[in-house]
């Protein structure tokens, strides 16, 4: 004679795994994807862009009902991003998979910082200032929004170096110009750090012909100077720079595609290993069957 489980605990596997089942789908809901965003990541964006709208409006002269409509309207879209950051926090098992994400501990930083009650203190304009920043909450749920800001963190290395190299020729070109125009213009050229700010008002081309033909009168052949910077400066330093950043921007995606198509035959060798050992088990449990 067979032993079969018995209905309770069949019921209670049953109920157990309908509960798994939900609290995936619930947890695929909320988890941020990296191409298509959900029902849920939309309606979160649609409440930042509100959100957004309503911190607009106040720097209106509104009258005091379409305030009050306002400050209510603030008040529920923050009990909406707490009980949101709280909702995904409880979908987590474990919970302290939550934090293995940066962009989640940046999400909860900046939903913290917004709930502050600041407004009826004397920091008052702090408040309205960190509340600002739930708007940057669209760059967590925007896909393509992360990827570009993962590319731009993964370029500061290099960008630093181009950064670096144009620093040593804000100096130089700084210094040259302190010791040869100093006479002409003081203000402009009286010391090292005048006269690098004047060189960056050079390389953002903002009447910089102004202060090439002043000291073209006491030097004709100043305008070599600052062709020569304008050149270095403006036409190559910035180019490398964009090249610089469209190449770690490549170089990212190549690595995020080369990461998800490991996965992708991860999980296929995993499936495939699965599919394996259950057929070894079915072929034993038959085996055995027929010996006895």
């Amino acid at each position: 004679m067979t032993v079969t489980d018995s209905t309770p605990n069949n019921a209670s596997k049953n109920w157990h795994a309908r509960l798994f089942t939900a609290r995936e789908k619930l947890r695929a809901q909320l988890k941020l994807g990296d191409r298509d965003m959900s029902l849920f990541e939309w309606v979160t964006v649609a409440v930042i862009i509100l959100s957004s709208m309503t911190i607009g409006m106040k720097t209106y002269n509104l009258p005091p009902l379409l305030l009050l409509v306002l400050e209510v309207m603030d008040d529920a879209i923050m009990i909406y991003f707490v009980v949101e950051i709280l909702t995904r926090l409880a979908v987590e098992k474990p919970m302290r998979n939550f934090f293995k994400s940066g962009w989640n501990i940046f999400d909860a930083c900046i939903v913290t910082v917004s709930t502050i009650p600041l407004d009826e203190s004397e920091y008052v304009l702090l408040g309205r200032l960190l509340r600002l920043f739930r708007m940057m909450r669209l760059i967590v749920f925007l896909p393509e929004l992360r990827k570009l800001i993962e590319s731009l963190l993964h370029a500061i290395p290099r960008v630093f170096y181009v950064l670096l190299l144009m620093f040593i020729v804000f100096y130089i070109y700084g210094a040259f110009g302190s010791l040869i125009f100093a006479d002409i213009n003081p203000a402009l050229w009286g010391n090292i750090g005048a006269a690098m700010l004047t060189m960056f008002r050079v390389a953002t081309l903002e009447d910089w012909t102004d202060v090439m033909y002043e000291t073209m009168e006491v030097h004709p052949f100043s305008w070599i100077f600052y062709l020569s910077f304008i050149g270095l400066i403006t036409f190559i330093m910035l180019n490398m720079i964009v090249a610089v950043i469209i190449e770690v921007v490549q170089e990212h995606a190549k690595l995020k595609a080369d990461k998800s198509a490991n996965k992708t035959a991860e999980s296929t060798a995993e499936r495939l290993t699965r599919i394996e050992n259950d057929l070894t088990a079915i072929r034993r449990k038959l085996q055995i069957a027929d010996d006895g």
